[in-house]
């Protein structure tokens, strides 16, 4: 059997220059994050869970505040504000939502730094959980900016658990509408058989999403799913924080202290 590049590249990814942490007894756990982030993900998405009695992460790219794109408006300053009030998670995207294969690793570092300090003077939180933009990453990168972090979220599919990387979380698309929903609770299922932590990712929520974004009721049904399954729904830094993951409120750099846990 011919092993795809991109297999390869994952496996490979995976083993290098990791940080582990031990989830122990902690799972099952799911996760609901947003990336760049359109306004829908907040004004549509953000009440959803909100109704279901649970939050999300948004990992937000400062540089795209204001403007608009093939994924609709992207966020305002009071969305951010607006979500950290309601008791959701705000996380780094970078500044420019570039690409670290585009620069080097030096410019990369620089643009998440940028990227940091512009979300931290509108919501006055500095935040140390960061997904990378188009989920590209490099051995070089993630070396380098993983212990500057709480967390670093890919776009590699798979669970979390029972041994985490901190310096690449894996994470699942939630794309489309409702004939997908099988998808995701079969991976809702799977995930509660071994009791890892299951984290996905999309983009805007509407009722006509871009490729890269669902429509409300995929999220609804899915997070809805995930509940009666049991498994605890959880933004990334309380799903850290059960791992004994402890972030101080530092300028650049994640105090990071992981338990032994088993």
């Amino acid at each position: 059997m011919r092993l795809r590049p991109a297999f390869i590249r994952r496996q490979v990814m995976g083993r290098l220059y990791r940080r582990p942490a031990l989830l122990g007894d902690r799972g099952p756990i799911v996760s609901f994050t947003f990336d760049d982030f359109p306004r829908t993900a907040s004004t549509v998405g953000g009440p959803i869970l909100e109704a279901l009695g649970v939050r999300g992460t948004y990992y937000a790219a400062a540089g795209l505040m204001n403007s608009a794109n093939e994924l609709g408006e992207q966020f305002r300053p009071e969305d951010v504000r607006s979500l950290v009030e309601r008791g959701h998670e705000v996380g780094s995207h970078t500044f420019g939502h570039i690409s670290c294969n585009a620069v080097c690793s030096a410019e990369f570092q620089e643009d998440v730094n940028r990227g940091q300090d512009a979300l931290a003077e509108i919501s006055g939180i500095q935040s140390a959980n960061f997904a990378y933009p188009f989920g590209d990453v490099t051995w070089e990168v993630k070396k380098q900016l993983g212990p500057t972090l709480a967390s670093s979220r890919g776009t590699f599919p798979g669970f979390n658990g029972p041994e985490i990387d901190l310096n690449l979380l894996k994470a699942n698309s939630l794309c489309g509408d409702e004939k997908n929903l099988r998808r995701a609770e079969n991976l809702i299922t799977d995930n509660a058989r071994r009791k890892s932590w299951l984290i996905f990712f999309t983009h805007d929520v509407q009722p006509k999403p871009s490729p890269w974004g669902c429509t409300p009721e995929l999220l609804q049904s899915t997070a809805k799913f995930a509940i009666r399954s049991g498994s605890r729904v959880l933004t990334i830094q309380d799903a850290l924080a059960e791992v004994g993951v402890a972030v101080a409120d530092t300028k650049r750099s994640a105090c990071l202290g992981v338990s032994e846990l088993h």
